[in-house]
């Protein structure tokens, strides 16, 4: 158990649970155990956390290792019926980028596509639908120096982590990002008695890539796309209100000309995560949770 304002090094696995090397074929790669798909790393037991409370998660640093995959899947990703068949894609990780798909040079931005508390069920469960809870989100604005805010919905709140990204599309539609091993640090802290519907990120402006803004981003999942978007749209309508002082209707409007809606992920069967973005440039400066004595 550790404690509030407390860091943690978490040394997570690859997607595989360790299974996949460097030079695996794509025979090799369909014998692996699919049980074994998103080991975690965890969970940790935050002292004081309870139910209703807001667990904040503070990405200090990210690293791989030097190497990643990706592959197809018969009858996963977002265009199954197309690519039907098992591949198995090697890359190698040069510090910022991978050169590994000539003549493309993909920048690689690390980042766990499972963070996530416990869910309030009980129960066993297995890690491939996200939720309230987190989960397996496949945001890439989860990089370092990005904040994961989180709904406590179990005593310790119990969080856990994985699923190691080099770099990943919105969408991630052939089932993979760069999956990888990965050095990850965090800081936890604790916000009591505070109501939050499901995932929210704050993306600090020292952070992000030169392609993209500080913002703020609220998370949903859904079976249903468009009701995870829409629910997502009210949640971002309800933030400006509270914390900007907007009417609701002005909320509505800005978002309609200033929001990008977002597909963060398709492939995560059966739910589909939708990410609305507000650029932070747009609006004043504001802590949204503060810490104590602050």
């Amino acid at each position: 158990m550790i404690g509030p304002g407390d860091t943690v090094h978490f040394e997570c696995v690859d997607a595989s649970g360790g299974q996949v090397v460097p030079g695996m074929s794509a025979a090799e790669f369909v014998t692996i155990d699919r049980g074994r798909i998103h080991a975690l790393t965890g969970p940790v037991a935050i002292a004081g956390a309870e139910a209703g409370d807001v667990l904040e998660v503070q990405i200090l640093d990210i690293s791989h290792k030097g190497w990643g995959w990706s592959s197809v899947i018969e009858g996963l990703g977002f265009l199954k019926e197309r690519f039907s068949y098992p591949y198995l894609f090697h890359w190698t990780l040069d510090g910022a980028f991978t050169r590994s798909l000539a003549p493309a040079v993909v920048p690689l931005r690390p980042f766990c596509g499972v963070m996530g508390v416990a869910p309030a069920d009980d129960g066993e469960f297995r890690t491939r639908a996200p939720g309230v809870f987190g989960g397996n989100l496949d945001v890439r604005e989860l990089y370092a120096g990005s904040t994961l805010y989180l709904p406590v919905l179990n005593k310790g709140a119990l969080f856990s982590c994985g699923d190691g990204h080099a770099a990943q599309g919105d969408g991630e539609v052939c089932i993979n990002g760069i999956e990888c091993p990965l050095d990850v640090t965090l800081r936890f802290h604790l916000h009591k008695a505070r109501a939050l519907d499901g995932p929210f990120i704050e993306v600090a402006q020292h952070a992000i890539p030169a392609d993209q803004s500080a913002a703020w981003v609220v998370v949903e999942s859904d079976r249903d796309a468009l009701q995870a978007a829409r629910r997502a749209t009210s949640r971002m309508v309800d933030l400006l209100t509270e914390h900007w002082g907007f009417s609701d209707v002005h909320a509505y409007l800005l978002c309609s000309v200033a929001m990008n809606l977002r597909l963060s992920q398709v492939v995560n069967e059966p739910m589909i995560t939708v990410s609305a973005s507000l650029s932070k440039h747009i609006l004043p400066e504001r802590q949204l949770y503060p810490h104590a004595g602050q």
